[in-house]
């Protein structure tokens, strides 16, 4: 969405006010330039110049990044020997020629030392070939997810603070290493520290604050499944069983986390490490059973697999299922407890498992990256690290942001909510078709927002509507992966951020995304207080009806995720049924080349399944609202 007001010439771009004649008051002062004109094509700033001397592009940029800030630094420049005008002779801006989108392409090399880092980590984490100094991070493909991953990479190398925001505000790698240099000159604020393998493999290992939350849950409602994390694929081709057992026994091997069970000494957890063992494989061959009962069996033992609970303190807790269909017609399931992993794991465990799949097969040797750290070395860094003032600088913003929230978000049940939760839940589909993703992500950019702020933005307007509260207060996950040597461990880092969306004061849509920008970018510059943290801190006396600070999560899976690839075999999704939920209503999201497919996950105790079904539908209407609007859309409308 662009706009231009006709009396002060000012642009909305990505959810900053542009005065376009501030721009050109600093191109015409240059000597070299003898009248100046800039306007938006296509979501970018393009300044057509009318030259009484030739002058570079590169330093037309620096002039105007000494003099503005980067979100006004022109992408564009094109050369004109004069420019249109109306009857009345003034510029008409319309009649300006489209400029050579090729000439926003032209590659300008890092120039200096801290550029090229920024541009290293900008190329690792978008998985691009190379990223010049003028290139937009989001327009490259960046997200909420990838921007944490270069904040938390620009951080680690340089041992500074470095905020989400500032990618943001300055999406540039030339406006990166700025914000960079400056954080290095000033060294302000608490510095995280880097984490380092344990000292002595003879002391007590504590439990991360996520995992302990896990453990409390597990000691207060045994034998639940609510906890249980699944991966199930179909496999079409010759698998090779004993490279499957050996990639498997590899992975746990290599990864602590998956060789963790957990005990208590006097009353308090401790994760203990077992030796290096073989994996629990399990293996049933169906091909003997009749093609009209195989389907029938076959959803039953992945149904009972994915459910089965794991005992916390005998372990395993991690287990593999094949299940043999055909000949060459496998299921394969990997179940564990997310008490030593998460949603990035099994990601890495993909990864891993077709290097060793692979290797094995083969003959061949593999060599897979020295882990620089184990998942308990995590445990004793956070223990170590928040505590004392890093831990009640971190809650002091947390509860200052939260203050007075509601205890329940009202939303209209079926059934009156039990005194204890019901875990049972269930799901109902819903599509967003690529079209309107499209014009979504679109607005989102006009914003300065990400796909991810503009969905949740519809979806806080969604619960306001049907609960009738205007403050409402969301969970979402993230990976809590913020050190780069975390990124290729298997164990359970990710963290949940609550967030507070206003949707008071019947705002249309472009205004609530900018509050949803806000809260989202201040939640991710304090992502690292654990979320069970938090909730020792505001709900210490918590009712077993509702969960605490909220009860409805809302995700946006990437489209970066690894699939497992295995030579000689397709790959193919094989669908795990849900059958238990931690809350009342979830809306989880992912993005495929169709647009976006998810679910809406519910409290079956609560919820029919026509009433969600209803709250899906209304969410897409939403959603073609707001994009048929282009954002103008009020909440109460």
């Amino acid at each position: 969405m662009e706009y231009v007001d006709r009396v002060d010439d000012q642009v909305k771009l990505r959810g900053f006010r542009v005065e376009l004649g501030e721009i050109e008051a600093v191109l015409t002062r240059h000597p070299g330039i003898r009248d100046a004109a800039v306007t938006v094509h296509e979501n970018r700033l393009v300044a057509y110049l009318i030259e009484s001397a030739g002058v570079a592009d590169e330093e037309l940029r620096a002039v105007l990044q000494r003099a503005l800030p980067e979100h006004m630094v022109p992408a564009i420049y094109v050369r004109l020997d004069a420019f249109p005008r109306t009857p009345g002779g003034k510029l008409d801006r319309r009649a300006l020629p489209a400029p050579d989108l090729g000439r926003a392409a032209e590659h300008v090399a890092p120039r200096t030392p801290v550029e090229q880092m920024v541009a290293d980590a900008c190329v690792e984490i978008l998985g691009v070939d190379r990223v010049g100094v003028h290139d937009n991070f989001f327009e490259l493909g960046g997200d909420s997810i990838l921007s944490i991953r270069v904040a938390g990479r620009i951080q680690a190398a340089l041992d500074i603070d470095f905020s989400v925001r500032e990618i943001f505000d300055r999406p540039t790698v030339s406006g990166l290493a700025e914000a960079v240099e400056t954080a290095l000159r000033e060294r302000q604020g608490t510095r995280l520290p880097r984490i380092r393998p344990r000292s002595t493999a003879d002391e007590s290992i504590p439990l991360s604050f996520g995992q302990q939350h896990l453990w409390f849950f597990d000691q207060l409602m045994p034998g639940q499944s609510a906890y249980n994390s699944a991966f199930a694929v179909r496999l079409a081709g010759p698998l090779d069983t004993s490279a499957l057992r050996m990639a498997l026994d590899g992975v746990v091997a290599r990864h602590e986390a998956l060789r963790t069970t957990f005990t208590a000494v006097d009353g308090t957890p401790e994760q203990v490490i077992t030796p290096v063992g073989a994996v629990a494989l399990t293996e049933h061959d169906l091909e003997a059973v009749t093609a009209h009962d195989q389907d029938t069996y076959l959803r039953a033992l992945v149904r009972n697999e994915v459910n089965r609970p794991f005992d916390l303190a005998a372990g395993p807790l991690f287990r593999a299922l094949v299940v043999r269909v055909g000949v060459d017609d496998h299921v394969f399931v990997l179940s564990m407890h997310h008490a030593v992993s998460d949603g990035w794991s099994l990601g890495v465990l993909s990864d891993e498992l077709s290097a060793l799949y692979a290797a094995g097969v083969s003959g061949e040797p593999v060599s897979l990256p020295e882990l620089p750290v184990q998942y308990a070395d995590f445990a004793v860094w956070q223990r170590d690290w928040l505590s004392g003032e890093v831990l009640d600088g971190r809650l002091a913003v947390w509860r200052e942001r939260l203050a007075g929230i509601p205890d329940v978000l009202e939303l209209p049940i079926d059934r009156p909510r039990p005194a204890v939760q019901s875990l049972d839940g269930a799901t109902v589909e819903v599509r967003v078709p690529a079209d309107l993703t499209r014009v979504l992500r679109d607005i989102g950019r006009d914003e300065n927002a990400t796909l991810f702020m503009t969905l949740l933005s519809a979806f806080a307007v969604l619960l306001s509507r049907f609960s009738g509260q205007s403050d409402v207060v969301v969970g979402t996950p993230v990976a809590g992966r913020g050190p780069a040597e975390l990124e290729g461990l298997v164990g359970f880092f990710v963290n949940t951020l609550v967030l507070r969306c206003d949707v008071s004061g019947d705002p249309e849509f472009g205004e609530l995304l900018e509050r949803v920008r806000e809260v989202a970018l201040e939640a991710y510059a304090y992502q690292d207080l654990p979320f069970e943290r938090l909730v020792d801190e505001l709900a210490p006396d918590r009712s077993l009806s509702h969960s605490p600070l909220f009860q409805v999560m809302f995700s946006l899976q990437n489209a970066h995720g690894r699939q497992l690839e295995l030579p000689g075999i397709e790959v193919s999704s094989y669908d795990v049924p849900l059958t238990t939920t931690n809350f009342d209503l979830s809306l989880h999201l992912a993005e495929d080349t169709e647009g976006l497919v998810g679910v809406f996950e519910y409290r079956t105790a609560l919820f029919d399944a026509s009433t969600v079904g209803r709250f899906a539908d209304a969410y897409v209407r939403l959603l073609d609202q707001i994009a048929a609007t282009m954002g103008e859309v009020s909440v109460s409308s």
